[in-house]
């Protein structure tokens, strides 16, 4: 059996475990008295072993202990001895060091006299090299080699480079530059031949060509004056067309508005808004035909170029295209269609009186609009490749000719909004005779009710801005809105004013009898007075805010993955604006006309973000200025419904505090009578049966809100509560009468208790 020595060094040795242990391991025929025997018998030998071996060790050690002590003391010695050594060395260093830095600093100034030397060497071989080239360089030019003379000319541009600004050579410099025009000249009419014939290989020389006279610039103004010219005739075609149909149309025209037949509200679509979209199908055909024959010719230079192409194009027809969207806004409609006049027109003003922006034409705006969103996603898709900077730009150059719209969008959509709400019929009501008054009252308000779902512009609205501005104009949005429904809500008021005449509750006299009786006068009861009158208004008006909150929401969800307050994408492209830290562009994916309109607009984006990020507010109001308005008309119908319902109670009631009864005597009789009479007197009477027959009168009301099941409880509700608003106002106004009255005697008093217990 092998015994492991190390288990007994452990600190955690059990020997109680380790016998046991033992023991179970025997073999199963063994006894356990002579196994453990054999056990003890090895651990005995191995123990004596074990010393003899640790005094063989140790004696061997204490020999050796005195040689030890001497090595030691010897290394001691030579340890002292090398650090003198060192010492001197250091001390040597030290001085050498002081003439090395002297040493050193001539040979630096050596080392630049040198290198000045070279430099001069060199300058003086360029100038040499740079007089030999001006007199051979006609020569060269003689010879028609163009790559040769592109050579030369790179050449001497180096030499005087490395000659600096030398009096002696300020000719040549002008001559450089002289001779540089006139390689150029000499390669534009090549360049011409090989773009115009799709000669690759030529092309390629003679970009080369420019490249090494640093004339890039040339190649880019060429390439695109080369193309601008048949792009140009694609535009111009749209002239050329009209006037070649101009008889036919102006023919045409006139069988249309003499035909009894047609509905003469049906316009034509504007023959510009026809022929967009087959210019930018051909103008996209031309471009995807430019761009992979760049991509051969130019491999270095065509996600630039092609772009660059589109870029001028734009630039060149940018008024032409304004001029033509204004005219298509205007076709759309007989009156501006008749002027040639469109939407800028009647902006600014030159227009006759009477003639407004109308939603057709915004919408013919939009459709156009559209038409260009299409195209620039397809641009977007062809210059993929192209740098995000270069992305941009074209983009801009694309929409450019819609920015002058965009800038007056709030105005357009305050006008057109103004229009419609105007076009509602609002007619207040006005006093008619004894039979015909309640028709006119129920005329009104059918009026009123009617004109509400007319009202909701707001979805169209907001439609038109997204489609649009992409949602960069929101805050111009929510302004006009905000005035629109100020001014609907003023002709409701206005309206108010004459159903208050034609009922004959004036404000005036009794408006605050009617806040003080209704609990409108207090803070804290103004919620309570009218809270189930207004729920049903409430809940439609908290539709459009939280509707209106919906689109912000989704709009500052757009922007933000557009536009971003802080690095680029991977390119690192930076924006062209004034303030390049604060607004950029994240992705090429993003993209789109808000984004693209922005990034130059760092302040308004500022503004439009700053509206976003409020309105993330559960408190934020979208039409702020409408808001308060809307709870004002509110009170103020519940004001005339009240007085209306209790104008009968106050006549009967107003002179109450002056009946003779209560300062009357008892008038002597022979019999014994009563002294006051023992029924209620008429006016208590003609309120009570009143106020029987208010239920009656509450039907209608309650049956125009319950017209479904679901609402039966709450029309019933609104029944009650109203019932006992007029009760209560009743009480009121009845307390007062009482508190007028200046005398009253034992018989008015025995009186005035009848008609209270009644």
């Amino acid at each position: 059996m092998m015994v492991d020595l190390g288990i007994f060094s452990d600190e955690k040795f059990d020997a109680k475990k380790w016998i046991n242990n033992v023991c179970e391991n025997r073999h199963r025929e063994e006894e356990v008295e002579k196994h453990l025997v054999d056990i003890e018998m090895k651990l005995q030998m191995m123990s004596e072993e074990i010393a003899a071996s640790l005094e063989e060790q140790s004696a061997a050690a204490l020999l050796r202990v005195p040689r030890a002590t001497r090595d030691v003391l010897r290394h001691r010695d030579d340890a002292v001895s090398l650090r003198h050594s060192v010492s001197s060395i250091l001390q040597k260093f030290k001085k050498a060091e002081g003439s090395s830095a002297e040493s050193v600093v001539v040979l630096a100034k050596v080392d630049i006299v040198k290198q000045r030397m070279e430099v001069a060497y060199e300058t003086l071989q360029d100038a040499a090299g740079l007089t030999q080239l001006s007199s051979t360089v006609e020569d060269v030019f003689a010879s028609g080699d163009l790559p040769r003379t592109a050579e030369t000319l790179a050449n001497m541009r180096h030499c005087l480079s490395a000659v600096g600004e030398v009096a002696e050579f300020a000719n040549v410099r002008k001559q450089l530059e002289v001779l540089e025009d006139r390689l150029a000249a000499m390669v534009q009419p090549r360049l011409t031949d090989a773009l115009s014939n799709r000669k690759v290989d030529i092309a390629q020389d003679l970009r080369g060509i420019l490249i090494r006279i640093g004339r890039f610039k040339s190649l880019e103004s060429h390439y695109t004056k080369v193309h601008l010219k048949s792009l140009n005739q694609l535009w111009e075609d749209f002239d050329a067309r009209q006037r070649s149909n101009k008889p036919s149309n102006e023919k045409n025209e006139l069988e249309r508005l003499s035909s009894s037949n047609e509905d003469q509200s049906t316009l034509p679509t504007a023959p510009f808004a026809n022929w967009l979209p087959s210019f930018y199908d051909e103008l996209l055909l031309y471009l995807e035909q430019e761009w992979k024959w760049c991509m051969l010719a130019f491999p270095d230079d065509y996600k630039s170029l092609v772009p660059k192409l589109l870029i001028e194009l734009m630039t060149s027809v940018s008024a032409s295209f304004v001029s033509r969207i204004n005219i298509a806004t205007g076709e759309v409609v007989p009156e501006t269609k008749a002027l040639a006049k469109g939407i800028l027109d009647i902006v600014s003003g030159d227009m006759p009186k009477g003639i407004k922006i109308q939603t057709k034409h915004l919408v013919a705006l939009i459709e156009v609009h559209n038409m260009t969103g299409t195209f620039s996603r397809n641009i977007q898709h062809l210059f993929s490749e192209s740098d995000l900077q270069i992305l941009l730009d074209t983009l801009k150059a694309v929409y450019y000719p819609y920015e002058s719209f965009k800038q007056r969008y709030g105005q357009m959509e305050r006008t057109v909004l103004s229009s419609e709400i105007s076009g509602i019929d609002l007619r207040g009501a006005v006093a008619r005779g004894f039979g015909a008054q309640g028709i006119e009252l129920s005329e009104t308000v059918r009026r009123m009710e009617e004109s509400i779902p007319q009202v909701i512009l707001l979805k169209a609205a907001v439609e038109r801005c997204i489609s649009f501005t992409g949602g960069s104009e929101a805050d111009e949005l929510i302004h006009a809105l905000d005035d629109i429904m100020l001014q609907y809500i003023s002709s409701l008021q206005e309206n108010l004013k004459s159903l208050r005449a034609v009922c004959g509750v004036d404000k005036t006299n009794e408006g605050a009898n009617t806040k003080k009786e209704m609990g409108l006068d207090k803070k804290v009861g103004t919620h309570k007075a009218h809270k189930v009158d207004m729920i049903s208004n409430e809940e439609e008006w908290s539709i459009v805010q939280a509707s209106l909150r919906a689109t912000l929401a989704r709009l500052s969800t757009s922007l933000s993955v557009s536009v971003f307050g802080s690095s680029l994408d991977q390119n690192q492209s930076h924006v062209a604006t004034e303030d390049k830290s604060e607004f950029s562009l994240v992705g090429r994916a993003a993209l789109d006309v808000a984004a693209v309109r922005l990034a130059d607009v760092p302040d308004k984006a500022r503004k439009l973000f700053n509206l976003l990020e409020q309105s993330k507010d559960p408190r934020f109001h979208a039409l702020p200025l409408a808001s308060q308005r809307v709870a004002a008309f509110a009170d103020a119908v519940n004001e005339l419904v009240y007085d209306v319902l209790i104008s009968k109670v106050r006549q009967r009631l107003s002179e109450v505090s002056h009946l003779p009864i209560w300062s009357s005597v008892e008038e002597p009789s022979a019999f014994p009578l009563p002294s006051f009479s023992a029924y209620p007197q008429s006016y208590v009477t003609s309120v009570g049966e009143y106020l029987l027959t208010l239920p009656q009168q509450l039907e209608p009301l309650a049956e125009g809100i319950s017209n479904n099941d679901d609402n039966a409880d709450e029309a019933q509700y609104f029944a009650t509560e109203w019932m006992f608003k007029v009760a209560e106002g009743a009480t009121d106004i009845y307390m007062e009468q009482l508190r007028g009255i200046q005398y009253i005697a034992d018989r008015g008093a025995q009186q005035l208790a009848t008609d209270v217990e009644f």
